[in-house]
């Protein structure tokens, strides 16, 4: 169940997942210090205006209920004391989104301000037009006389500025240049892991030439010291596997000479050994065998050499195509061409002809019958399908034989093969860049796709 969640949660992509990290872990060192500051420093600094200033209210109320009735007339006019409340003042502070937290200061100063104001000396907040705190006073309004004359005693409201400590203002621009500060630090993050993930880019991109066979250039070790660690891994196991291909061909290359050389004095003898008007049923044989030890030498070769060592160039498929149909119409095997127009491919001509002919060999010897050649062109790409009409495996089977040394349960009454055929048609294929396909053909048999990409190796 873990697993499945990460699996689902977490980003595809090691950038991703380390930027995602760094604003998580960003995030959570700003709101654990935005927690704190608001716990530890601004609440008992909002708590402290409050009783200050509740201490000056509760001064400015005695002092007005002391105030003669003559001075009393002045100084409620300055303070716009007023009998009713205007309708604008409200029990608290309206709501807003954007600034939460000057909300939350001026709940927090009006809820400590209450506490320490005597429970008949309501508070009220004024945020339409000027910004004020409205509060009832005890003594008597500026004006106000009972039936006698003397001065009534009902309670009246005055307007006070807020204090500097309920606005907020200045903290909220702390938190949001704290967010700014955790942005930049998620962007710095960022550009760093890019900078990180170049050279592993590099090093994608030259393990897929090393699989399609080419040989890349030794990547850099000039980067951080565990980059360079792995580059420098690479690049000794290229040469490796260069070292290792280099002997593999000298050593077939060797193989073929030395067995070559006693095949052709073996042939030589037997012709010189064989009586004139003799019985020539017996060499006839021999040369089979030997014609078809040669034929295992010649595939052996092709496995081992497919053509890395051979330039590519632009050329014309159907004009290649078209010439080794040619070459089999003469030898009695007709091959019916459907050529599409194609763009010009780079491609390895002598490798793209052991590749044709690898096909169109094994259409005839293993179909036999409907042998077609056609192409086409496909997105940033062209096709070529080799088809036969016989019953024989199918394109799953096929799949598998691509493996080297594998034969199909067809190939028992064929003599000859080593089983690298379609082994070898698959490495000219990934070493073009393409690859090899296997499709039930329509009316019966089967077609061989070689898919290779326009801008081909």
């Amino acid at each position: 169940m873990t697993r499945w969640l990460s699996r689902t949660l977490l980003p595809r992509t090691l950038l991703a997942r380390n930027i995602a990290l760094l604003i998580a872990l960003v995030m959570l060192s700003q709101i654990c210090s935005i927690v704190v500051l608001l716990h530890y420093v601004q609440r008992p600094r909002v708590e402290r205006a409050a009783a200050v200033f509740a201490t000056y209210v509760s001064t400015l109320d005695n002092l007005l209920a002391a105030t003669p009735p003559a001075s009393r007339t002045a100084l409620s006019a300055r303070l716009d004391a007023r009998e009713d409340l205007p309708p604008e003042a409200t029990t608290a502070p309206p709501h807003d989104l954007l600034r939460a937290y000057r909300t939350y200061q001026r709940g927090l100063f009006l809820d400590s301000l209450r506490k320490h104001l005597p429970a008949d000396m309501p508070v009220r907040w004024q945020t339409e037009g000027a910004q004020r705190l409205w509060i009832r006073m005890h003594g008597p309004a500026a004006g106000s006389h009972d039936a006698a004359g003397s001065a009534a005693s009902a309670p009246y409201w005055i307007a006070l500025p807020i204090p500097e400590d309920a606005q907020g203002s200045g903290l909220e621009a702390a938190i949001f240049l704290s967010l700014g500060l955790g942005l930049l630090a998620a962007l710095a993050g960022y550009a760093i892991q890019l900078h990180l993930n170049e050279p592993l880019r590099e090093l994608t991109q030259a393990a897929r030439r090393v699989s399609a066979g080419d040989s890349p250039s030794p990547l850099p070790t000039d980067g951080p010291a565990e980059i360079a660690a792995v580059s420098g891994a690479f690049n000794q196991m290229t040469r490796a596997l260069q070292d290792a291909e280099s002997t593999r061909a000298l050593m077939l290359a060797g193989i073929s000479h030395d067995i070559r050389t006693p095949l052709t004095k073996l042939r030589l003898s037997m012709a010189m050994a064989m009586p004139q008007g003799a019985d020539s049923s017996f060499v006839i044989a021999a040369e089979s065998y030997l014609d078809q030890i040669e034929r295992i030498l010649q595939q052996f070769m092709d496995y081992a050499g497919s053509g890395e060592r051979e330039e590519a160039r632009p050329g014309d498929l159907n004009a290649l195509i078209e010439r080794l149909a040619g070459d089999f119409a003469g030898l009695g095997h007709e091959f019916e061409l459907s050529l599409g127009s194609l763009p010009a491919v780079r491609y390895r001509p002598t490798s793209m002809m052991r590749l044709l002919m690898n096909l169109m060999q094994n259409a005839i010897v293993y179909g036999g019958s409907g042998l077609a050649v056609r192409t086409w062109a496909m997105q940033d790409a062209v096709a070529v399908a080799v088809g036969d009409r016989g019953k024989g495996l199918t394109a799953q089977e096929l799949e598998n034989l691509k493996a080297p040394f594998q034969r199909g349960r067809n190939a028992r009454a064929h003599s000859g093969g080593t089983g690298l055929g379609l082994s070898i048609v698959e490495r000219i294929a990934r070493l073009h860049g393409g690859g090899l396909q296997f499709h039930a053909r329509d009316g019966g048999g089967l077609e061989v796709w070689v898919v290779l990409p326009v801008k081909a190796a």
